[in-house]
């Protein structure tokens, strides 16, 4: 439970395992506190679901783009990989980075995309950076066309958003994780699922069964990526952590070769 006393100017979170704390409202403590329930709250009554980019909606935080384009920034990829199309939103996003950039394209795959979107997507002014790729992100075919893609010098940068189950994003991460350039990363999105089970719209099995899983047993098998959170480029404020969808998501590859 959260208590905000804006009259003392504090913060006070009851846990569920009864411990609790007061912070000033001016602390990072108060603000995590704060964010923690604002991401919830935002799950409750849709947040992520009222925003487009360049004309198609894009389902993600504003923060969590931002932090995305930072890492790209960073990067420099030649290739983003997006699993996971819906609307198209974010293939643009990436498309629209590549565009200011002179050079770049970006692969989305979706297992199936709706013609509507597909209509859309093909008739942006973005459209010529961007290929769709139909057919489960898994499959061995999908897998060949998207790899056929991709030239051998290329960074790449992968982003997994399509399903969110353990299992999925755990076949996901095996067979992107070895076309991630070394010095990128592969994103892994909507962990956030480990806190929410009992809220709108989930299930009681998401305790377990969800990408954080996925990224743990990943991890725990693959000793040339590590879990790392991207450091803040600019940052004259006091906030430590980005308020995210996608904890524990930012996977960087330390060794081997793509």
């Amino acid at each position: 439970m959260l208590t905000i006393d804006e009259a003392r100017g504090e913060v006070r979170i009851e846990r569920p395992d009864g411990s609790c704390g007061t912070y000033a409202m001016d602390t990072p403590e108060a603000f995590e506190a704060v964010s923690a329930a604002w991401l919830r709250c935002g799950w409750d009554v849709k947040y992520a679901y009222c925003f487009t980019w360049l004309g198609r909606p894009v389902i993600q935080l504003p923060e969590d783009l931002l932090r995305l384009q930072e890492v790209f920034w960073r990067v420099q990829p030649d290739v983003v990989i997006e699993t996971g199309i819906a609307h198209g939103g974010s293939l643009i996003f990436y498309a629209g980075l590549f565009a200011a950039l002179g050079r770049g394209r970006v692969l989305g795959v979706d297992v199936a995309i709706r013609p509507h979107n597909r209509c859309a997507i093909e008739a942006h002014p973005l459209a010529p950076r961007i290929t769709l790729i139909e057919g489960s992100s898994t499959d061995s075919a999908t897998l060949a066309a998207v790899r056929a893609q991709i030239a051998p010098a290329e960074r790449v940068l992968v982003v997994l958003d399509s399903n969110h189950t353990r299992a999925h994003v755990r076949a996901e991460l095996d067979a992107y994780a070895p076309l991630v350039t070394p010095g990128s990363y592969v994103v892994v999105c909507d962990g956030i699922m480990a806190r929410l089970a009992g809220a709108p719209r989930s299930a009681a099995d998401w305790t377990w069964n969800n990408p954080l899983g996925a990224v743990e047993d990943f991890l725990a098998a693959n000793p040339d990526f590590v879990a790392e959170e991207p450091d803040f480029p600019f940052n004259e404020g006091r906030v430590r952590a980005r308020v995210t969808y996608s904890p524990r998501g930012f996977l960087r590859r330390v060794g081997g070769a793509a």
